[in-house]
């Protein structure tokens, strides 16, 4: 349904994209804005104004949704997806149809104000692994609708994207475990009915667990609410348990964390932390918008 690029923070406004930035238009104007009538051919200039420090992200989202009431209107970015902005600081310019403009306004902070939220909280978490090979990995814990867009929001704070739905990856956590009997029988399965490139992630929340998922062969193995000192010692022992596998290595992950102790996670040697904090913990970035009046 949505482009997102795995190498950089941009995202491609597909039809099914452009199409949601438009249905969260229609559920703003409804029947139609009512004060459209007092601006009825008047021209309108505007910018957006930051209230608050952090990082910028949606102002891509801007001109395909004043578009759709004005295609001739215009937007001009002044900062980059991603970028450090300060109070103050002009973000955007818009020009085009007052009535535009004055309708597209909260859709349009609303959204940018979200995900500007997510990237700066991610950026405040990559900052505590800087120095370290440790990446940060956001969640599926989005909100409904959003999830591509939050997760671009975590990768333009620095962030990667785990998987973006149950068709990435097969990740069997502690009910799939259960039902099926055991781990080995559930990996199995998988491995047998999913596309070969399809990776296993196996939840673990014992030491014993994590062991068992790497003779099973899991591609990766998140280990669960372990603290800091815990996964010094485990860490050393599942790399050795992976070198001694016909299936390679094997990717470690920590998750259920203290978002203040990530750089003690990250000096245990694991090779990702996974938290949905970006996402669920963030606050919303203050931005503004200013008009100007000018006659046609």
């Amino acid at each position: 349904m949505f482009s997102m690029s795995v190498s950089s923070p941009s995202l491609t406004l597909t039809p099914e994209l452009r199409s949601r930035l438009e249905s969260w238009l229609a559920e703003d104007l409804g029947r139609g804005d009512l004060t459209a009538p007092a601006l009825r051919g008047c021209h309108g200039r505007a910018c957006w104004r930051a209230k608050a420090d952090g990082l910028f992200c949606g102002g891509v989202f801007v001109e395909p949704l004043l578009h759709a009431l004005d295609p001739k209107a215009r937007v001009q970015l002044l900062v980059s997806e991603g970028a450090s902005v300060s109070v103050g600081q002009d973000l955007l310019r818009l020009e085009g149809q007052a009535s535009a403009l004055a309708a597209v306004e909260r859709t349009a902070l609303n959204l940018a104000m979200r995900l500007s939220g997510v990237a700066t909280a991610t950026a405040a978490l990559v900052d505590q692994l800087r120095g370290s090979s440790v990446r940060l990995a956001d969640t599926r814990k989005t909100t409904p609708g959003l999830r591509v867009l939050e997760k671009y929001a975590v990768r333009c704070g620095g962030g990667v994207n785990h998987r973006c739905g149950l068709d990435d990856a097969a990740m069997l956590k502690e009910n799939h475990l259960a039902w099926a009997g055991s781990m080995a029988a559930a990996v199995a399965a998988v491995r047998t009915s999913a596309p070969w490139p399809a990776q296993v992630i196996v939840e673990a929340e014992t030491a014993d667990q994590a062991a068992e998922a790497i003779r099973a062969g899991a591609n990766g193995v998140l280990l669960d609410e372990f603290s800091p000192t815990q996964l010094q010692d485990l860490v050393p022992r599942l790399r050795l348990l992976a070198e001694q596998r016909a299936e390679g290595p094997v990717v470690l992950e920590a998750s259920g964390v203290d978002p203040g102790q990530l750089h003690a996670y990250a000096a245990t040697g694991i090779d990702l932390i996974s938290t949905s904090a970006p996402v669920t913990r963030s606050p919303w970035l203050d931005i503004s918008m200013r008009f100007e009046s000018t006659a046609v």
